[in-house]
């Protein structure tokens, strides 16, 4: 008897996390961009008010990993127009080379956070670290599959740092490519990097062991 594929079902988001800080204004957090070769780490935060759980748009967050391009920047424009407040915020290539990359992926959540409108009690971030805020903060681990706020966070990040890699790296450097594989290590891009070096954007701590072999 052959087996059959079954076809996992999304799991629906909740507001299990945002609920252990009932009463407090909470915002979701996350980063896109901690693995690419070059450009900077974006992080944004969200907050959504639980009036967003009746539009249509909710039902659709998720990790943004999870889906597609073309659903990512439709739920962006839903995320921005019906959340409390949104912000988006970056730490530079410079940053994450002289800081590491953990380190600049929480300051650009420090940053969001602190960009925000609308000022969040609590803070919910994706991950297992979140030091340095200067409000209560929880680590998500798998948070983006989990919270809504969480979920939101992450495709905004995502999108706006596509957006930074279509609009400013590939017209600085069209060499490289980098409106298609957005700074990650691909073949092609690994293959721009052989031809003509590195730019001023590659993360050049990021290179070091393939330079060595």
């Amino acid at each position: 008897m052959k087996s059959a594929a079954v076809k996992r079902e999304k799991m629906p988001l909740t507001w299990k996390y945002e609920n252990d800080y009932s009463g407090l204004t909470v915002c979701g957090v996350d980063e896109a961009g901690r693995g690419p070769l070059a450009g900077r780490v974006y992080a944004a935060a969200v907050i959504l008010s639980r009036e967003s759980e009746k539009e249509d748009f909710f039902k659709e967050l998720d990790d943004s990993k999870k889906l597609t391009e073309k659903k990512r920047f439709e739920l962006a424009k839903e995320i921005k127009k019906n959340a409390v407040s949104w912000s988006v915020a970056y730490s530079e290539t410079e940053e994450i080379e002289r800081l590491n990359i953990l380190e600049a992926s929480l300051l650009a959540m420090r940053r969001a956070v602190d960009g925000l409108s609308v000022k969040p009690d609590a803070a919910l971030i994706d991950g297992n670290i979140c030091r340095g805020f200067d409000i209560k903060a929880c680590a998500v681990i798998g948070g983006d599959g989990l919270s809504p706020s969480i979920a939101a966070a992450s495709i905004l990040a995502k999108t706006e740092r596509d957006i930074y890699c279509i609009d400013v790296l590939d017209k600085l450097y069209p060499e490289y490519g980098f409106a298609k594989h957005k700074g990650y290590g691909t073949k092609a891009h690994y293959e721009a990097i052989n031809k003509y070096g590195l730019c001023p954007e590659h993360r050049k701590s990021f290179l070091k062991k393939y330079y060595e072999r």
